[in-house]
């Protein structure tokens, strides 16, 4: 097939493809890495009304993807991540403006193996939320909120009755599950890309703790913080993990990663692997048809010969308390340094310093970050650093220990929900504040974030409703390659569907309130 040819296939046939199936086109002449660019950021702009973009790189793309080879792969990355000359926001009102002279590592790496940059997505303002709701770009629309299945039992306007993305890393999700992009990178702190990714049914990859760099993510909680991988199929995220993965001089956490085959293997005999069922994960809260899907995919691979069993984290459930302490710890000292003084936003009351930092950072911030400002400090002032900080490092000792005794005693994966439901309605949503929402969605997954153990969340399914319903399986600190081959075992046979969005009705009003906030380098 010439590359003609190719161009002209629908756009989602091409898009839907794997990096893998992709960079096999692009090997054999069938689509060129102009077109391919392309395609993409025609897809952006006809899904401009899920308002996944903050910025989108048309020209820097286009550029890239003319200078770039057979290995070009087009991706997205979370408005946190630094890139050089290219504004970056994390969706807040404080860096508005903000332009980075470098790129994060992981930013690199990709460039450097022929990425091509498209855009940089939405996200809850510096990463705090479970909904991509709270940034000062809006909120983020699921892609499959336009699904015939989802539009056809709603008699409700789609501009009105759309289900949230999940969060923080909702923008990035939500550009793999639309088509706009083959991979994206989120940040992972309590379930950040985990969240997103179970709701929008994408394949979501928190690596182990330490793996990959974190030179250039801005910061939310050091000690928990991971970039995190999104993308279409198991395989594709273990290709990402092994061009991102290794130590880096410019960040002294990170380990030399382990030494691993060239790719997943294609057969994997399942009969070797010993899945833990953690049996504090039977929550309140949790919808019949994720309990329905948890069930049936034990199920599954018992059937297959893998050995099940029940097992317990007990202090599993101290942790969402625990982590609310530490997470608010680290946001107190992670946000003293957008003072107003050195870059950011700043305020033109200049009356004092004093009025200035203080106003600075009231209309820098929104009030979610502001909260978790004044709760950090809170807990670590001197009369109640012990009550609060140090019982909560101990509690979260205790956490990873649960882990470790639980691989310990034989168990190599463990099996849970990402989520308590699929991706509740944003009408819903909103009506609880950010604290409440991200204590009940980060439930399955913070805890892994507290050991420092590699997840993945796998798409299994659609609910009633249409909306995809994900897994999580967690395995042992820089195991990610083992968990990432019983993963794909797991993908084969749950074959979750591919999107097909609802055609253009409605698209183009939504579009036009959406582009006002997007902004497009090179259009």
């Amino acid at each position: 097939m010439s590359a003609s040819s190719a161009a002209s296939r629908p756009a989602a046939a091409m898009l839907g493809m794997s990096i893998r199936e992709v960079s096999q086109a692009l090997r054999d002449g069938r689509v060129s890495a102009t077109e391919l660019c392309r395609k993409c950021i025609n897809q952006i702009q006809r899904t401009l009304y899920l308002n996944a973009f903050i910025t989108i790189t048309e020209e820097t793309a286009m550029e890239q993807a003319q200078r770039t080879d057979n290995r070009l792969r087009t991706g997205v990355l979370k408005d946190n991540f630094c890139t050089e000359n290219i504004e970056t926001t994390c969706a807040s009102s404080m860096l508005k403006g903000y332009v980075p002279p470098f790129n994060a590592t992981v930013v690199q790496k990709l460039l450097d193996q022929g990425a091509v940059l498209v855009g940089k997505t939405n996200l809850d303002e510096f990463a705090m939320g479970a909904g991509s709701t709270d940034g000062v770009f809006g909120p983020v629309r699921n892609p499959w909120s336009y699904t015939s299945l989802y539009r056809e039992q709603s008699t409700e306007d789609p501009d009105s009755d759309w289900a949230i993305t999940g969060g923080s890393s909702g923008g990035s999700a939500a550009a793999v599950a639309s088509l706009s992009s083959f991979l994206a990178l989120g940040s992972d702190t309590g379930g950040s890309t985990r969240n997103p990714g179970s709701l929008c049914g994408v394949v979501a990859l928190k690596p182990t703790y330490s793996l990959l760099s974190r030179h250039g993510l801005i910061p939310l909680v050091n000690s928990m913080d991971v970039p995190g991988i999104m993308t279409r199929s198991v395989h594709d995220a273990a290709t990402v993990l092994r061009i991102l993965q290794g130590r880096d001089e410019r960040d002294s956490t990170t380990v030399q990663a382990p030494s691993t085959p060239p790719s997943l293997p294609e057969h994997f005999d399942i009969r070797d692997i010993c899945v833990g069922i953690p049996k504090e994960y039977h929550a309140p809260g949790l919808s019949k048809d994720t309990l329905a899907q948890w069930s049936r995919v034990a199920d599954m691979f018992e059937q297959a010969g893998a050995r099940v069993q029940e097992v317990s984290l007990p202090h599993t459930q101290h942790s969402i308390v625990c982590y609310h302490v530490l997470c608010c710890c680290e946001v107190a000292s992670n946000m003293a340094c957008f003072d107003g003084l050195e870059y950011g936003h700043c305020s033109k009351v200049d009356s004092s310093t004093d009025a200035m930092y203080a106003t600075t950072r009231h209309e820098g911030f929104n009030s979610v970050v502001r909260r978790r400002i004044l709760s950090g400090n809170y807990f670590l002032l001197k009369s109640n650093y012990k009550r609060y900080f140090v019982k909560a490092q101990q509690m979260r000792r205790l956490i990873a220990e649960d882990f470790k005794n639980v691989f310990r005693s034989g168990i190599d994966v463990l099996l849970t929900p990402t989520t308590l439901s699929d991706a509740a309605r944003y009408s819903d949503f909103i009506q609880e504040d950010n604290q409440t929402r991200s204590a009940q969605e980060d439930v399955f997954t913070q805890p892994v974030n507290m050991a420092g153990l590699p997840a993945v969340t796998v798409p299994t399914a659609l609910s009633h409703r249409g909306l995809p319903i994900g897994l999580q399986l967690i395995g042992q600190t820089l195991q990610d390659w083992k968990l990432l081959t019983v993963a794909q075992w797991m993908e084969q046979k749950v074959n979750f569907p591919i999107i097909h969005l609802h055609g253009e009705s409605n698209e183009r009003e939504l579009n036009r309130s959406v582009r006002e906030r997007t902004h497009t380098i090179g259009s």
